[in-house]
């Protein structure tokens, strides 16, 4: 992977060497900003705060509902027991299965999709410098093409930054 990036000591000249990668027509989705804590009131860290993993949960409990319900009721009915006069198919215990059933299919839902999101495992090497973990916040172009090198340098360094690290 090759990176272009620099290290900035705080959130305000990091947000405004994010806002200087864009006016120089650099998209979103080349832009890495990593840090040691969330900045939350910064826009750089606004990027991936919407995701789908509520709906995704819910789909996956709608689902091992379905699926609680469906064994109960055919468990119960397609091998009747005589019961002296009471319902085959009592609800009551059934609730039981299929609350264990709706839980497994919301956790295993968000499992799967927390590693998708998150692209968890990936065997490509990510860009990191050990700066960050001291306080730094990192804010690189990804894959930049080799004409671009030296107008992406001149745009981290008239954002503030010394030092214009490349991998």
């Amino acid at each position: 992977m090759k990176a272009i990036y620099g290290l900035y000591s705080d959130p305000e000249s990091a947000q405004h060497a994010v806002e200087s990668l864009r006016r120089a027509g650099v998209g979103d989705q080349s832009i890495t900003v990593m840090a040691s804590q969330p900045y939350e009131e910064y826009e750089f860290s606004q990027r991936y705060q919407q995701t789908w993993l509520f709906w995704i949960a819910a789909a996956g409990g709608a689902l091992g509902l379905g699926v609680g319900v469906t064994l109960a009721y055919l468990t119960e009915t397609l091998r009747p027991l005589v019961t002296g006069g009471m319902p085959i198919v009592a609800w009551w215990p059934n609730i039981i299965i299929m609350f264990e059933l709706m839980m497994m299919g919301s956790i295993l839902a968000t499992v799967v999709s927390l590693l998708v999101m998150t692209e968890l495992p990936t065997f490509r090497s990510g860009i990191y410098d050990p700066e960050i973990s001291q306080g730094k916040i990192l804010v690189a172009v990804e894959n930049p093409a080799e004409e671009e090198l030296s107008a992406l340098e001149r745009t981290f360094k008239s954002s503030g930054i010394a030092e214009v690290k490349r991998v």
